[in-house]
Protein backbone atom coordinates (compact mmCIF):
# COMPACT_ATOMS: atom_id res chain seq x y z
CA UNK A 1 0.00 0.00 0.00
CA UNK A 2 2.72 2.55 0.62
CA UNK A 3 4.44 1.69 -2.61
CA UNK A 4 1.32 2.52 -4.57
CA UNK A 5 0.96 5.69 -2.39
CA UNK A 6 4.14 6.74 -2.92
CA UNK A 7 3.99 5.85 -6.63
CA UNK A 8 1.17 8.26 -6.99
CA UNK A 9 2.58 11.10 -5.33
CA UNK A 10 6.12 10.28 -7.36
CA UNK A 11 3.97 10.07 -10.41
CA UNK A 12 2.04 13.50 -9.70
CA UNK A 13 5.02 15.78 -8.73
CA UNK A 14 6.56 14.56 -12.47
CA UNK A 15 3.72 15.57 -14.09
CA UNK A 16 3.44 18.75 -12.04
CA UNK A 17 7.02 19.78 -13.42
CA UNK A 18 6.04 18.97 -16.66
CA UNK A 19 3.51 21.33 -16.55
CA UNK A 20 4.36 24.78 -17.83
CA UNK A 21 1.06 26.70 -17.46
CA UNK A 22 -0.05 27.99 -13.95
CA UNK A 23 1.98 29.28 -10.67
CA UNK A 24 2.35 27.01 -7.76
CA UNK A 25 -0.58 27.14 -5.01
CA UNK A 26 -0.69 28.31 -1.74
CA UNK A 27 -3.72 26.45 0.25
CA UNK A 28 -4.23 27.33 4.08
CA UNK A 29 -5.59 24.46 5.58
CA UNK A 30 -7.78 25.28 8.97
CA UNK A 31 -7.95 22.43 12.06
CA UNK A 32 -10.54 22.71 15.32
CA UNK A 33 -8.07 21.77 18.02
CA UNK A 34 -10.55 20.01 19.53
CA UNK A 35 -11.26 17.53 16.86
CA UNK A 36 -7.44 17.06 16.25
CA UNK A 37 -7.25 16.08 19.80
CA UNK A 38 -10.49 13.81 19.63
CA UNK A 39 -8.56 11.98 17.02
CA UNK A 40 -5.43 11.82 18.81
CA UNK A 41 -3.46 13.74 15.95
CA UNK A 42 -1.36 16.44 15.93
CA UNK A 43 0.00 18.94 13.42
CA UNK A 44 3.30 17.89 13.22
CA UNK A 45 1.72 13.90 12.52
CA UNK A 46 -0.12 15.44 9.45
CA UNK A 47 2.86 18.18 8.50
CA UNK A 48 5.01 14.92 8.02
CA UNK A 49 2.51 13.39 5.48
CA UNK A 50 2.95 15.97 3.42
CA UNK A 51 6.34 15.88 2.98
CA UNK A 52 6.36 15.75 -0.36
CA UNK A 53 5.09 19.42 -0.84
CA UNK A 54 6.43 22.72 1.53
CA UNK A 55 4.46 22.90 3.93
CA UNK A 56 4.68 25.22 7.11
CA UNK A 57 2.31 24.62 10.51
CA UNK A 58 1.56 27.45 12.69
CA UNK A 59 -0.32 26.47 15.81
CA UNK A 60 0.34 28.08 19.65
CA UNK A 61 -2.83 29.69 20.55
CA UNK A 62 -4.87 30.09 17.26
CA UNK A 63 -6.86 27.15 16.17
CA UNK A 64 -4.12 25.26 14.31
CA UNK A 65 -3.05 26.30 10.94
CA UNK A 66 -1.18 24.29 7.89
CA UNK A 67 0.12 26.02 4.61
CA UNK A 68 0.89 23.84 2.10
CA UNK A 69 2.13 25.32 -1.56
CA UNK A 70 1.05 22.66 -4.34
CA UNK A 71 3.73 22.76 -7.16
CA UNK A 72 2.62 24.28 -11.30
CA UNK A 73 -0.64 23.19 -12.60
CA UNK A 74 -3.97 22.26 -11.66
CA UNK A 75 -4.07 21.53 -8.13
CA UNK A 76 -6.10 23.10 -5.99
CA UNK A 77 -7.71 22.61 -2.34
CA UNK A 78 -9.93 19.95 -3.70
CA UNK A 79 -6.87 17.84 -5.04
CA UNK A 80 -5.46 18.27 -1.42
CA UNK A 81 -8.77 17.31 0.29
CA UNK A 82 -8.41 14.23 -1.19
CA UNK A 83 -5.13 12.94 0.22
CA UNK A 84 -5.66 10.34 3.16
CA UNK A 85 -4.09 11.50 6.87
CA UNK A 86 -3.64 8.30 9.02
CA UNK A 87 -3.60 8.58 12.43
CA UNK A 88 -1.51 6.48 15.17
CA UNK A 89 -4.50 4.05 15.79
CA UNK A 90 -4.03 3.47 11.72
CA UNK A 91 -7.48 4.89 11.12
CA UNK A 92 -7.68 6.92 7.83
CA UNK A 93 -9.74 10.42 6.93
CA UNK A 94 -9.37 12.40 4.15
CA UNK A 95 -7.99 15.74 4.67
CA UNK A 96 -10.95 17.48 3.59
CA UNK A 97 -12.83 15.30 6.61
CA UNK A 98 -10.36 16.53 9.23
CA UNK A 99 -9.76 20.04 8.11
CA UNK A 100 -12.23 23.00 9.30
CA UNK A 101 -11.48 25.22 6.27
CA UNK A 102 -9.05 24.75 3.04
CA UNK A 103 -8.48 28.24 1.19
CA UNK A 104 -6.78 28.69 -2.00
CA UNK A 105 -4.56 31.87 -0.67
CA UNK A 106 -3.52 32.01 -4.63
CA UNK A 107 -7.19 33.10 -6.03
CA UNK A 108 -7.96 34.84 -2.86
CA UNK A 109 -5.32 37.57 -3.50
CA UNK A 110 -6.05 37.81 -7.47
CA UNK A 111 -9.63 38.13 -6.50
CA UNK A 112 -7.97 41.09 -3.86
CA UNK A 113 -6.32 42.63 -6.52
CA UNK A 114 -9.03 42.96 -8.91
CA UNK A 115 -10.85 44.40 -6.77
CA UNK A 116 -8.41 47.12 -5.83
CA UNK A 117 -7.90 47.59 -9.69
CA UNK A 118 -11.54 48.02 -9.69
CA UNK A 119 -11.71 50.84 -6.78
CA UNK A 120 -8.52 52.92 -7.64
CA UNK A 121 -10.46 52.94 -11.64
CA UNK A 122 -13.70 54.79 -9.52
CA UNK A 123 -11.24 56.75 -7.48
CA UNK A 124 -9.89 57.76 -10.53
CA UNK A 125 -12.92 58.92 -12.61
CA UNK A 126 -14.35 60.70 -9.43
CA UNK A 127 -10.85 62.45 -8.76
CA UNK A 128 -11.49 63.59 -12.76
CA UNK A 129 -14.86 64.97 -12.67
CA UNK A 130 -13.91 66.90 -9.86
CA UNK A 131 -11.06 68.31 -11.94
CA UNK A 132 -13.20 69.26 -14.85
CA UNK A 133 -15.97 70.80 -12.75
Amino acid sequence: MKRIGIFIIALTISFASFAGDGDSKTILVLFKSKELKSLKLSLKDIEAQFSAFETKSYGGNSEPAMMVTLPKGDFGDCFLGKFIVQTSKNQRFKLEEIAFRMIDLTATREAKESFLIAYEETLQKKKNEKTTQ
